[in-house]
């Protein structure tokens, strides 16, 4: 097993990690930029080293300074969390040629299933359905107009290196390939290094189902079920599920079947998703595999009771898969929020800046992964995912009502969040009846808002509570001290006691910690 790996990410993912290193009994290194020096993933580690400015080229996807830094640390094996350089086979590949470990496919497999077009390809040689399109990378605007016109509009141009809706475009007619293709190669070029772009048909309002791969470097791979990625803004997931409403068992037994040739045919190991669509006769189609650990892989571990991180970190280090297929066993139903600083009035723009007050959720029920604390400012520089806040239950009802009770809890002050997106989501009678396609929440932001219920009224004064509290009689000295309202008043004691659990008076073990571990490494 390793002793020290290396987290070549930021954010909750980081923090993840850390979290399941430590776990096993290893050693975790963090690597930050100028602008998160301060961030969650730098205090949590058991060491921290610069690697460059803000600018993500120059840090986060800077291979040679996080290879110079492993090899300074001392540390034996890589983990790319998700995003970043985690699909990257030429990282991969470096870090094999530098003697580390990297957590997660090699870069040949990387190279055949990692590109969309090789996927494409590869997978239609072995006989996986796939929808509709070119395998090759478009060279022009003619080129791009002649695939569409031959398979029909609308269609979708795609990153072949890309993920997470970055340089996706709709094209619903032939005066729309030339602006399209071109920003979809830009924007490609920016978030992936690679402007390769690609173009398939688009199923109108299809389900977006993934099936959830591990393969050991054994030969043995086996399916941990699927996860309903419908809910979807500008092709981003925002809300994620397991199992889908959708799936019966025949239908999860032959995506599942599907997914494990597809990753047997690319001699793929680790965790990796194969990324089906599914029309309205159920009928399913390849769509990708994303080589690497997903955003919204806490849903399977808890309908699983699988750790998803520490089962990378154990086929990394070469051992067995501890279990067959037939022992892969769901219980219950999960859905995962991703909660973003961003504004919904103004049509969900990036919201950086100081977060003044924070009160997370917990209970039964409950997972909150985050990146975030009080008094950490959010930088402009990177994605705006803060956390991810996920509800389990014996059944999907449960799961949605563990939701909203933790909704009622969450408190982000000084940026705007995402949070009443979700309030608005788990409310909605088509959510509720799964009623749901890639197309939902696009029709659910265009339509008026209800009128507010109980729900909205709860949250409301849970909002005027905390304003009361922060501006009753109570005053926070210049050395943090809580002045008490008068003695005779019966709630002041109350008051000065809620106060300083919301001003965080008490810094708790995260604020100032010292440790020896950290010596000169940062």
């Amino acid at each position: 097993m390793f002793k020290k790996i290396l987290i070549a990410n930021r954010g909750e993912i980081a923090v993840r990690i850390i979290r399941a290193c430590r776990e096993l009994g290893i050693s975790s290194v963090a690597v930050y930029s100028e602008r998160d020096r301060a961030a969650l993933h730098v205090r949590h580690a058991d060491e921290a080293y610069p690697i460059g400015p803000a600018l993500a080229a120059e840090s986060y996807l800077n291979i040679a300074r996080i290879l110079e830094t492993a090899k300074l640390s001392g540390a034996e094996a890589i983990h790319p969390g998700y995003g970043f350089l985690a699909e990257n086979a030429k990282f991969a590949r470096a870090c094999a040629d530098a003697g580390i470990k990297f957590i997660g496919p090699s870069p040949e497999a990387m190279e055949r299933l990692g590109s969309k077009t090789r996927a494409r390809q590869h997978l239609e040689k072995a006989g996986v359905p796939v929808v509709p399109g070119s395998s090759r990378g478009l060279t022009s605007k003619e080129q791009a107009e002649e695939v569409a016109a031959k398979i029909g509009y609308p269609v979708m141009l795609k990153a072949a290196a890309g993920g997470g809706g970055m340089g996706m475009r709709l094209v619903e007619e032939p005066g729309q390939v030339k602006s399209a293709l071109e920003a979809a190669q830009s924007e490609a070029l920016r978030a992936f290094g690679d402007g390769e772009v690609y173009l398939e048909k688009a199923v109108i309002n299809p389900r977006h189902i993934e099936m959830q791969v591990l393969a050991d470097e054994h030969g043995h791979t086996v399916y941990l079920g699927e996860r309903e990625c419908s809910l979807q803004r500008r092709h981003q997931k925002v809300l994620e599920e397991a199992p889908s409403p959708l799936l019966d068992s025949d239908l999860r037994r032959r995506m599942g079947e599907v997914a494990v040739r597809v990753a047997r045919s690319g001699g793929y190991s680790n965790a990796g998703t194969v990324e089906f669509l599914v029309d309205q006769d159920r009928n399913f189609y390849f769509l990708e595999m994303n080589t690497r650990l997903q955003v919204e892989h806490p849903v399977t571990e808890l309908v699983t009771g699988l750790d998803l991180v520490h089962l990378q970190i154990l086929i990394a280090a070469h051992k067995k898969l501890p279990f067959g297929q037939d022992e892969v066993q769901l219980r219950g139903h999960a859905i995962e929020c991703r909660i973003y600083a961003e504004d919904p009035e103004n049509n969900y723009f990036p919201s950086p800046g100081k977060i003044t007050l924070l009160v997370t959720p917990s209970g039964p029920g409950i997972r909150h992964d985050s990146g975030i604390y009080e008094d950490w400012t959010v930088p402009s520089d990177y994605d705006p995912l803060l956390a991810k806040l996920i509800g389990y239950g014996a059944d999907r009802a449960q799961a949605v009502a563990r939701l909203e009770r933790a909704l009622d809890e969450y408190f982000v002050g000084g940026i705007k969040t995402n949070l009443s997106l979700f309030r608005r989501i788990l409310e909605d009678a088509d959510f509720r009846r799964a009623k749901i396609d890639t197309g939902y929440l696009d029709r659910l932001l265009a339509a008026a808002p209800s009128k507010p219920g109980p729900q909205q009224a709860r949250i409301a004064a849970i909002a005027a509570g905390l304003f009361a509290v922060l501006d009753a009689g109570a005053a926070v000295s210049a050395n943090g001290s809580v002045a008490v309202p008068a003695a005779d008043s019966p709630s002041g004691w109350k008051r000065a006691a809620r106060l300083e659990a919301l001003r965080g008076t008490d810094p708790g073990p995260l604020a100032g910690r010292a440790s020896p571990r950290w010596g000169n490494s940062r």
